[in-house]
């Protein structure tokens, strides 16, 4: 049977459907049995004892348990509509499709009452593929339960699947005689008349929905543009102006008349049409923006010519705004074009009109970090501070870009206003992120024990914070304090980014300040294999390990090659080196020898 448990795990899914419905449609068809039960009083009592336990075991996910519970239903009692219903589904995710088309028919022989026996059977069918029997156990139900809506549903997409057209219209009109007319009913139909090219049947079909809903302009709108779709464009026309007559703002029939002197290629009218409504300043904002959300859908179905619609946002945002919301459309619509360049002007527009449009700001912040515009990233995130003070990233960005152009002061003093947005709703790796430059700050102002506390609390956010395990061990290991705390932060960065030169040269610096030269020595030339050749301090801290291990000549090799970096201009090291650091290098090619200081 273990082989069987892995096989019946798959169940999950497939009969989630009758853990909410079937089971308990099974267990009320056993209470109307027992009027006739067939059973005696003892067989009953282990009938519904195993039924119930199976249905139990089945809601808890332990689907072996349940079908051998199932099984040993109908051992008590083979006729016995529930549990066969209940055992099909396990018979056909073991492949015996056989029994499972059995069970499901037997239970609806033994139970013609059941709607849910004969759904279910139909659904088999149907998932099979054999639709002529989907179709005729659909049919049945219909007669039978004629009521009930989910029969003539069912056969709709049946007949669908089939082109069976002139029946899937047949079907639509049972259901409006059970629910009425509807704008799913009559679409559908009017689509099965244009597939069976009757044009005319069609178009009355939609008609008969505008006149059953004589105040619904959008009906009216949709037989108009039936017919300009169909080549009625004179019909087409005298629906759209009876619309506009009643509702000259109405922006389905705008749109659609926009579209009709499209069609008839009258270009000027086509365009006065349009700037009818978008340039008029009395025109709600929410009418222009429904406007134009249908021109960009109906240019993506068509020419996808997002020139002209630029062209429309350009010409609207001339005209004075009522809000941010269409200079915000525009923006969205040309960041997914990829028109980045065009979108700026468009998003500082936003942010003129809407000084607290988070999302805009946020995108021109993106654009400035992207660049490595240190100024317009303080340009853009400082204001945020005063309209969006809850937002940690423009504290954390401005922050950035302060520390960058050597601002310790200012980015110490931002970092220390956005810790204090920080609450139990914060996000854990911002928040992480915060206290980890924030430690940076302190560090490079000489507050080293700040700066580990600051680090301490980037770990409390986020215990996995790579950036600050490496940097906290850096620098506990340049004070050569807490090295075995040092080395266990670092050796994690390394097991997590095995190929990261940075962090494998803190931890073969790590292991030099341990006195571990060999193990150091593996480490710092995993450094220069990824990358590390490109660093001043990477090359100087190689030389200090082959001076330790007795290679005086090699050392100073890479001495000089760190020198020559710093001189030529060359190092990839964000933090250039300080005038000590320049003339203790010096020292050790002057003196061929390792010098701490």
């Amino acid at each position: 049977m273990k082989k069987f448990v892995y096989s019946i795990i798959i169940l999950i899914g497939g009969i989630a459907f009758l853990v909410s419905c079937g089971s308990n449609r099974a267990l009320h068809n056993q209470k109307n049995l027992l009027e006739k039960d067939p059973l005696s009083l003892e067989e009953r009592r282990k009938f519904d004892y195993y039924f119930l336990e199976s249905i139990r075991m089945k809601e808890k996910g332990d689907y072996d348990a349940a079908y051998e519970l199932c099984k040993h239903c109908l051992e008590i009692y083979p006729l016995s509509a529930a549990a066969l219903y209940e055992i099909a589904p396990y018979y056909q995710y073991m492949g015996l499709e056989e029994k499972a088309e059995w069970a499901r028919k037997q239970a609806v022989h033994l139970d013609e009452s059941n709607f849910w026996y004969k759904h279910n059977l139909a659904l088999f069918y149907e998932q099979k593929g054999d639709i002529p029997k989907a179709i005729a156990v659909c049919e049945d139900m219909a007669e039978q339960f004629s009521s009930r809506l989910e029969p003539l549903l069912s056969l709709v997409t049946l007949y669908s699947q089939t082109k069976n057209y002139q029946n899937v219209v047949n079907t639509l009109n049972r259901l409006e005689e059970l629910d009425g007319k509807s704008e799913q009913t009559s679409m559908e139909k009017a689509r099965m008349y244009l597939l069976m090219d009757n044009k005319e049947k069609a178009f009355a079909e939609i008609e008969s929905l505008s006149k059953e809903y004589p105040y619904e302009l959008r009906y009216r709108t949709m037989l108009g543009d039936m017919y300009l779709d169909n080549g009625k464009v004179d019909d087409a026309l005298a629906v759209y102006q009876h619309i506009l007559r009643e509702d000259p703002g109405y922006a389905p029939a705008v749109l659609s008349m926009a579209s009709y002197y499209q069609k008839t290629k009258q270009d000027s009218l086509y365009r006065l049409q349009l700037d009818t409504i978008l340039l008029n300043d009395d025109v709600l904002s929410d009418t222009k923006m429904n406007i134009m959300r249908q021109l960009i859908m109906l240019s993506e179905q068509t020419t996808k010519d997002s020139t002209q619609i630029v062209q429309l946002f350009q010409n609207i945002l001339k005209r004075p705004q009522q809000n941010a919301d269409i200079a915000m459309l525009c923006a969205q619509y040309m960041i997914t074009k990829h028109m980045d360049k065009e979108s700026v002007p468009v998003l500082h527009k936003v942010l003129e009109l809407d000084p607290e449009n988070k999302p805009a700001r946020l995108q021109l912040l993106s654009y400035a970090i992207r660049n490595n515009n240190l100024d317009e990233m303080i340009r853009i995130a400082k204001p945020a501070l005063e309209y969006n003070p809850d937002a940690l990233e423009f504290y954390y960005y401005l922050g950035i870009a302060y520390y960058q152009k050597e601002d310790t002061d200012e980015a110490l003093n931002v970092f220390m206003r956005g810790i204090k947005q920080i609450d139990d709703k914060s996000d854990k790796q911002i928040a992480s992120d915060f206290y980890a430059i924030l430690g940076d700050i302190y560090h490079t102002k000489g507050m080293n024990e700040e700066a580990y506390a600051a680090y301490d609390s980037s770990l409390v956010y986020n215990p996995d914070n790579i950036q600050t395990l490496n940097n906290y061990a850096y620098f506990l290991s340049v004070e050569r304090k807490n090295l075995d705390k040092a080395e266990e932060m670092s050796y994690r960065t390394i097991k997590a980014e095995p190929n990261n030169d940075t962090y494998l040269d803190t931890y073969a610096w790590i292991l030099f300040e341990k006195g571990k030269y060999t193990e150091a020595r593996i480490y710092i030339e995993q450094a220069l294999k990824n990358g590390g050749e490109k660093s001043w301090v990477i090359l100087e801290h190689c030389g200090d390990i082959y001076y330790k291990l007795g290679d005086a000549v090699k050392s100073v090799e890479f001495w000089k090659k760190a020198d020559a970096m710093i001189s030529n201009g060359e190092n990839t090291e964000i933090t250039l080196p300080t005038e000590k650091e320049k003339q203790r290098l010096k020292k050790k090619i002057a003196l061929k020898k390792y010098v701490e200081e």
